[in-house]
């Protein structure tokens, strides 16, 4: 099993690169929020205003107080106009205060839709190598915790940190102005160390909080690659197994949450005890001045009530500001997707392919996914329009990646592969991608139904062009006994049809689409012979108008191939015809030898093709 360092091995150094980080997500969320600097700014002025007249709802409560201590003849002129003064603060407050959220209501929302957009897209562009290494469950966590994180951030800094501020400012100008220094010495000292320790603590807390972020995500990643592979979990009964890996992450999350929540106790204590320190230094200077008649019993409620409009914010300032930090954190997660480079980008002066017949070279190609490991070596053909190249070979061979590279999911090593005499690195990569169409061997579906599956081939296609491409796939028979026929859900990675249908769908997509190079890599491996048979047909009939690459491990579908090529560790080590081949009796034909002994060998069994 497994074991991870404990939460408190964060060192100095960690923290200060994790800080720069977060701030480093803050300046990639600018670019966001500066088109909308009208809204940001109308925004900040109803904040404003909310707070003057939040301020100010004391200042004429004090007023009204003083004037009730006055003649009684005073008394019923003077708080009438102050008690109608006092009312529209207090609506004003409020008004302002909802302004200021309708206003930036779109600034916030639109700010996460584009962001999340931008992290998508981006996503999209980066190559295979790095799908292939991605943990999914984790990945998504980010960018959810992310999104979220944007929301979170502006919220508590446009509605919760700069409000206090204007507060903050507002209030000790009053006490210092209208009183004497001291009022706003006290309240000074008392928000400075209540920031500095509220920071601090929250900066020790923060470690725990990242800790809990991280054994969420690797629980999240856990669940997910479980549930995806839940037939092979049910095949080897290692349901107790998986609830054991996913449980030791849970498990490392409960520590660290305990100790955030624990941790979190100790901060409020903290904050309580400077803010009563405060507030009874405050309110015994403020008697005291009472007592001795330079204060009025409506300046003692005045200071009263400027203590708890400042002082209730602030016992939030712990959790807004660990907020504010996770936020950031999970945004800088998330945005750190931003800053992986594509591997494979388009040259800044990139052209779309030119169209042409399909003729497809490679020429020298070396390539490796690995420096470690060599893959293609020296690997040179020519397809011709309207021709077919067969590939053969033993598993890693090389005969899948000679696909991958053709549709540019990575670059070559060294050599060349052209379409059209265009040398596709010096191409757009859309274009030479929407020139190809591929049949995979493994068929991965979307969780949606069969007739998008299929118009995703051409997305917005109509119902006939669907069930065309359906019919010449040979699987129009099947749909059409589903209850739901071109509307059935597939399930998650096409889950609920077999492997046959998927690739039979997969094959109706590459119709649809109408490339002018196909790709049929094992397109019929999850057929059994007699609709191998059927489908073979069809697709020999198809690529008789297209350049057509073939990755072939059944013999048998490759013998009316134009030229065969058998790759062996990365090497062309034969090419000709089918009779051609097996004329040289070398390891084409004792491939065949082979394989003709297994068909011999098999049950001829009747079948009939849905």
């Amino acid at each position: 099993m497994r074991h991870y360092s404990s939460s408190g091995s964060d060192t100095p150094s960690k923290q200060s690169h994790s800080n720069r980080n977060e701030w480093g997500a803050l300046r990639a969320l600018v670019p966001y929020l500066s088109r909308y600097r009208f809204r940001i700014a109308a925004a900040a002025a109803c904040l404003v205003l909310a707070k003057v007249a939040n301020v100010g709802v004391p200042l004429v409560l004090k007023t009204i107080i003083d004037g009730l201590s006055t003649p009684q003849q005073m008394a019923v002129a003077v708080p009438l106009s102050l008690l109608v003064s006092y009312g529209f603060l207090r609506f004003s407050s409020t008004l302002f205060t909802e302004l200021r959220d309708g206003i930036f209501a779109r600034v916030s929302q639109r700010a996460i839709r584009e962001a999340a957009l931008s992290v998508f897209q981006h996503l999209h562009r980066l190559s295979l190598r790095f799908h292939l290494e991605r943990q999914t469950g984790g990945m998504s966590r980010d960018i959810e915790r992310g999104t979220r994180g944007i929301e979170t951030l502006l919220r508590f800094a446009i509605f919760s940190i700069f409000p206090t501020l204007v507060e903050m400012t507002l209030v000790g100008v009053i006490l210092t102005v209208r009183y004497d220094v001291w009022f706003g010495l006290i309240t000074l000292v008392t928000l400075i160390l209540y920031i500095s320790l509220t920071v601090a603590i929250t900066e020790w807390r923060t470690q725990f909080r990242r800790r809990m972020n991280e054994m969420d995500s690797k629980a999240n990643t856990r669940a997910i690659d479980s549930l995806l592979n839940y037939e092979t979990v049910k095949y080897f009964g290692n349901e107790e197994w998986e609830s054991r890996r996913y449980d030791e992450n849970l498990r490392r999350w409960e520590e660290a949450s305990v100790r955030s929540q624990t941790s979190l106790a100790a901060l409020n204590t903290t904050q309580s005890l400077i803010i009563a320190i405060g507030s009874t230094a405050l309110m015994l200077r403020a008697t005291s001045g009472v007592l001795e008649g330079r204060l009025t019993i409506g300046d003692l409620v005045l200071i009263n009530a400027l203590l708890l409009q400042l002082y209730v914010p602030l016992n939030f300032l712990g959790v807004i500001y660990r907020e504010m930090k996770q936020a950031l954190s999970d945004m800088d997660r998330m945005f750190r997707l931003l800053a992986v480079n594509e591997e494979v980008a388009d040259a800044p002066d990139a052209l779309p392919l030119q169209e042409g017949p399909g003729h497809i070279q490679f020429e020298g190609v070396d390539f490796s996914y690995d420096a470690r490991r060599s893959i293609l070596h020296k690997v040179s053909f020519e397809v011709l329009p309207g021709r077919k190249v067969a590939v053969v070979g033993s598993s890693g061979a090389g005969k899948s990646t000679l696909s991958r590279l053709l549709f540019r999911f990575y670059d070559v090593n060294s050599g060349r592969i052209l379409i059209d005499g265009q040398d596709i690195r010096r191409v757009q990569q859309k274009s030479v991608r929407a020139a190809i169409g591929i049949v995979p061997q493994d068929t991965v579906l979307f969780n949606d139904t069969i007739a998008y599956n299929i118009a995703y081939g051409c997305p917005g296609a109509d119902h006939e062009s669907i069930e065309g491409a359906a019919k010449a796939a040979h699987i129009h028979g099947f749909i059409e006994k589903l209850p739901d026929g071109y509307e059935t859900m597939v399930g998650e990675r096409g889950l609920k049809l077999s492997g046959g249908e998927k690739q039979r769908v997969a094959i109706a997509r590459t119709i649809l689409k109408n490339p002018r190079v196909l790709i049929f890599d094992e397109a019929t491996s999850a057929l059994d012979s007699h609709s191998e048979k059927a489908i073979q047909q069809e697709l020999d009939r198809i690529s008789q108008a297209h350049t057509t690459l073939v990755i072939a491990h059944r013999l048998s579908t490759i013998v009316s191939a134009d030229e065969i090529l058998v790759l062996d560790q990365g090497s062309v080590i034969e090419r000709g015809s089918h009779a051609e081949l097996l004329a040289l009796n070398g390891r084409y034909a004792r491939m065949w030898a082979l394989q003709q002994q297994g068909e011999e060998t098999q049950a001829d069994v009747p079948f009939s093709l849905a």
